[in-house]
């Protein structure tokens, strides 16, 4: 299940509510949005995901947790790299992290005199996620490198996943250069410029983001998972309608469904929508 941080989710109480009816209901996993103010123009109340992601984990024991997705170049990858070693330790072991540029650049970025040139924000998220590997693994480092610095630090204790926890890359479809990046990691998180977050994915897309994305795996990640998330709303408590709907993502590459309402939903970030869709269970094949 896919929320954001704002309105109703901004209460940390009413997030670890929604994680213990989706764990309950048979759900794999629980993911935040990660904004800071997401529409400058709104009054509604956003909440920190981190914070909000420790309430979940200390009413769950099962279900995956994280952020859908953090924009590494707004943050200090120390404090990141902090941030979710303490989540996965406090859910043992149970953490994803999700990365990306984020958006709205304007009101996410420059809002806060922060840069907003994305080809340089594209440069900080690369140097940031090669900084958060070398931290998480408790070892000494230095770094000097063009948006970063680390003088012989080391940053104990280490998450509770080895070698760490799984790394997510998002981006748009087609766009290439985030797949190619993902596919150094260990999955991708696309959105398509076909459809909208909440919209279900044409199926031939999905299978060429896959197949463009297997030609790009660096030969010492070939064979390792990989996971690929795709997402929308799915029929509840429609067993067939579920299985058409997801079945052919599945076959044309996808592992992770992501269950997510439309940006002009009403429903989007009230509680009582999102319990009562926990409530349902998630699609089954």
């Amino acid at each position: 299940m896919n929320v954001p941080n704002f309105g109703d989710f901004a209460d940390a109480r009413n997030v670890a509510a929604l994680a213990k009816a989706a764990e309950t209901a048979g759900w794999d996993g629980l993911f935040l949005w990660d904004h800071v103010v997401h529409d400058k123009d709104s009054s509604r109340p956003v909440g920190d995901p981190w914070m909000l992601l420790t309430a979940a984990a200390l009413a769950t024991t099962s279900i995956k947790l994280g952020t859908l997705v953090t924009p590494v170049p707004r943050r200090r990858p120390h404090q990141l790299a902090r941030q979710v070693t303490t989540l996965d330790r406090i859910s043992g072991g149970r953490v994803v992290f999700a990365a990306g540029l984020g958006g709205l650049v304007e009101d996410e970025y420059g809002s806060f005199g922060e840069p907003t040139d994305e080809v340089l924000l594209a440069e900080r998220l690369d140097e940031g996620l090669g900084l958060l590997e070398r931290y998480w693994t408790g070892e000494r480092i230095t770094h000097r490198g063009r948006h970063f610095q680390a003088q012989d630090v080391a940053l104990l204790p280490r998450p509770v996943q080895r070698p760490r926890p799984p790394v997510w890359i998002a981006g748009y479809w087609p766009n290439r250069r985030p797949m190619r990046r993902a596919a150094r990691w260990d999955g991708v998180v696309p959105l398509f410029a076909s459809a909208g977050h909440g919209r279900t994915p044409p199926v031939e897309e999905v299978r060429d983001l896959v197949a463009y994305v297997g030609r790009h795996r660096p030969d010492d990640r070939r064979g390792a998972p990989f996971e690929v998330v795709v997402g929308g709303l799915s029929p509840a408590n429609e067993a067939a309608a579920a299985r058409d709907l997801i079945g052919p993502l599945r076959d044309a590459g996808a592992t992770w469904w992501d269950e997510r309402l439309p940006l002009d939903d009403p429903g989007l970030s009230r509680l009582d929508t999102l319990l009562h869709r926990a409530g349902q269970g998630p699609p089954r094949l």
